[in-house]
């Protein structure tokens, strides 16, 4: 079967298209953007910009399966927040030791990334806050979700999930946690985040560093 053509040019386009599917959110003083890094920070960064409201990130790592790290067996997010593929993992028999060694290892690198990122910066008020979560895309959406379990932990009035690209029953999966989830794309087949950009390189800790010094602590504006 031939693939699909590629929709996205890169993740800062992919930010401008998204903002525009969320005029109701602009320049009102309750709403801030999150960016999942590393990936969703150029894209939530864009959003920011053209909402004219505040930007931040929201840490959240993947808990990679044993000997296939890129599928996703669960998420870990801050405060002791951890969400499970609890189906796959009765499927394949994973003892629980080995969960506990691989969300350790994460949980280690969660923290460099929070001290790497944000430095002393202070964490942002969620509480009675409109979350707009953006990411570059949903896979199996276990980030996600790992996300949305810790801004409700820390009482956010509405969470509205923002991502170009997600397989559709994972869109509508999300859409039901959350007050709403916007997608540009719902491709099927769906292949992976990564094939419907024209760009997909890495993003560094270089890069999420850079944006979070070039934000101002208030709003982000339009240059």
């Amino acid at each position: 079967m031939e693939k699909i053509k590629r929709s996205l040019h890169n993740r800062t386009a992919a930010g401008q298209q998204l903002a525009t599917q969320l005029p109701a959110y602009v320049n009102q003083d309750d709403v801030l953007v999150l960016g999942l890094p590393r990936g969703g920070v150029p894209v939530a960064y864009e959003v920011a910009k053209a909402l004219q409201v505040p930007f931040d990130i929201c840490l959240v790592r993947k808990l990679g399966l044993p000997g296939n790290k890129e599928f996703a067996m669960g998420a870990i997010a801050a405060d002791g927040v951890r969400v499970l593929n609890n189906q796959l993992l009765a499927q394949i028999s994973l003892p629980n030791w080995l969960i506990e060694q691989v969300s350790d290892k994460e949980s280690q690198e969660l923290q460099r990334r929070n001290l790497a990122y944000r430095g002393n910066r202070p964490l942002p008020n969620i509480s009675n806050q409109t979350i707009i979560l953006v990411d570059d895309g949903i896979a199996t959406g276990a980030t996600m979700r790992a996300a949305i379990l810790w801004l409700k932990a820390h009482q956010a009035k509405k969470i509205v999930v923002a991502v170009p690209v997600a397989p559709a029953p994972v869109c509508k999966a999300i859409a039901a946690t959350v007050y709403s989830c916007v997608c540009l794309m719902t491709p099927s087949p769906f292949y992976s985040v990564g094939y419907w950009y024209d760009h997909f390189t890495q993003v560094s800790d270089d890069e999420v560093i850079k944006t979070m010094m070039s934000v101002d602590t208030q709003t982000v504006t339009e240059t």
